[in-house]
């Protein structure tokens, strides 16, 4: 009776102290409940600690986004522009000199259009300047303000919306580190509570263990006693020895699983592997009736990895579109409308004001690439049969993840190799070269000197050599001694075999 009143008075103090805080110290030991394990580990542990950095720097990236499309004010200024030059005026055929003093400004608001990706623009230029030139002794002097405004209208044509993907696709992000913080969120509660009830268990079998020694203790010095009185066989007091040190050794056992799996939780936890701890929990069972078309119905409206599935689906269309814009045709549309005011005096600025309209279409036409758009189209549809094969399951065993894999990488390579090709290359223009001489491009009929035979050959670049078709590379020991020769010149080629000489008898352009 006083034991249960012992137990039911601790079980009062703790449910106080974790009220209060939840952290109750006796001989620095830490008491948590299932609740107080959770906000700890919202607070310390690691793997939420990045995941919940990684949400707010998508956050402030939507935030930057949001904000670049409201309107931008910029003024700049020039306050001093100061010039002296001494220069000759064949109209008089003397020398003058001319100061020059001025300063300038502009005001400009930008205002981004979202469905358009245009941007209006509000431009007010002013200044002010004062030309002083002195010819032979005479000085004259200019002075004028200045002050120009007028409305202009950016607009790219032929081309995705690129302000409006990008405001999407952070959007998207933002969205999709919310769903992986929930996932982490809930991945770590889960182990959270694994680990607590763990912990727990082991405690009460900690408990338990400690009852089965007691026991054990009190069966041996009871047996002891009756040994010692002849009341009990001496075979009985080695079997009570047998059973007290199993349990101490259950006790030992017992003591290190829950040191361990104390550390477990605080590793969790993110707290000091040093720190004690102690759980503390009311074990109820709720039966709970559950409903299997409405779970699994619950389950895939709920299922957070479906979404991101669908954002992954979305971002990789985004891709297709950007991929597909690459080098393709495009252009631009500029339009501005205003009014140019200058005068001596300020207020007379706009006396005699002069209109100023502007439209100008600029266009950017692809004319070859050498496949660079369509390996990296390529590359996209197989990220998206990855993506398709992904979600099969099983990667071990799935064929077309394999294939689409190897696809990928030979794209890369491809790609890679399209990157060096236009990182090297030079444009020749046919009308800057020499016809005379021999250069890239050429036909050329040479003389085989030794064996008294023609050949014909075709001057290209390495990575079109042929040598079945009779295409060379100028940076082969042929093409580096052709290159630059005249017709009825005699050029030596060094070779393993010794050295050839080849007499060049026509040269021909490749049109």
């Amino acid at each position: 009776m006083i034991r249960r009143e012992l137990l039911s008075m601790k079980k009062i103090i703790l449910t106080a102290a974790v009220c209060l805080g939840g952290y109750v110290s006796s001989q620095g030991q830490v008491s948590l409940t299932i609740e107080k394990a959770m906000d700890i580990a919202e607070e310390h542990s690691p793997s939420l600690r990045r995941s919940h950095m990684n949400l707010e720097r998508y956050q402030q990236n939507l935030v930057a986004q949001r904000a670049s499309l409201k309107s931008k004010f910029s003024l700049n200024l020039n306050p001093v522009d100061y010039s002296k030059s001494r220069s000759f005026d064949n109209r008089l055929s003397q020398w003058y000199t001319n100061e020059r003093f001025s300063a300038t400004g502009t005001f400009q608001v930008d205002q981004p259009i979202l469905w358009t990706d245009g941007v209006l623009s509000l431009i007010n230029r002013f200044g002010w300047q004062d030309n002083n030139s002195n010819i032979d002794g005479t000085k004259t002097s200019n002075k004028a303000f200045s002050n120009d405004l007028y409305l202009q209208l950016s607009q790219p044509i032929f081309t995705y919306n690129k302000r409006k993907m990008e405001l999407q696709q952070i959007e998207y992000d933002y969205e999709n580190a919310n769903i992986s913080y929930a996932l982490q969120r809930l991945s770590t509660e889960k182990d959270i509570t694994q680990q607590f009830y763990s912990v727990y268990m082991a405690q009460s079998q900690l408990a338990i263990t400690r009852e089965e020694l007691t026991n054990a203790q009190q069966s041996y010095e009871i047996i002891k006693n009756k040994v010692e009185a002849d009341l009990a066989a001496r075979d009985e007091l080695f079997q009570a020895e047998v059973n007290l040190a199993s349990a101490r050794s259950s006790l030992e056992e017992q003591q290190v699983s829950l040191e361990n799996s104390k550390d477990q939780l605080k590793q969790t936890l993110g707290m000091d592997l040093n720190e004690d701890i102690m759980v503390f929990a009311e074990v109820q069972i709720k039966p709970v009736e559950v409903n299997l078309e409405k779970a699994i119905q619950h389950g895939l409206e709920s299922r957070l990895e479906l979404r991101q599935r669908e954002i992954e689906s979305k971002e990789l269309a985004f891709d297709m579109i950007k991929t597909k814009a690459l080098n393709e045709f495009k252009g631009d549309i500029a339009l501005s409308f205003g009014l140019i005011g200058d005068n001596r005096h300020l207020e007379k600025i706009y006396n005699n004001p002069t209109q100023n309209p502007r439209v100008a279409i600029s266009f950017s036409v692809p004319i070859f690439d050498w496949g660079e758009k369509k390996a990296r189209v390529k590359a996209q549809e197989v990220a998206q049969k990855i993506k398709e094969a992904r979600e099969q399951g099983d990667l071990s065993e799935n064929a077309e993840y394999d294939a689409a894999k190897d696809e990928q990488r030979d794209i890369e390579a491809r790609i890679e190799e399209i990157e060096k090709i236009l990182k090297n290359a030079e444009v020749v223009v046919e009308d800057e070269v020499d016809s005379d001489k021999i250069n890239i491009g050429c036909k050329v009929d040479v003389l085989d000197l030794e064996y008294d035979e023609e050949i014909e050959f075709q001057i290209v670049g390495s990575t079109e050599a042929n040598s079945l078709e009779g295409k060379i590379s100028n940076e082969s020991p042929v093409g580096k001694a052709l290159i630059g020769a005249h017709k009825d010149d005699i050029v030596d080629v060094e070779t393993p075999a010794g050295i050839m000489q080849y007499k060049v008898l026509s040269i021909q352009r490749n049109i």
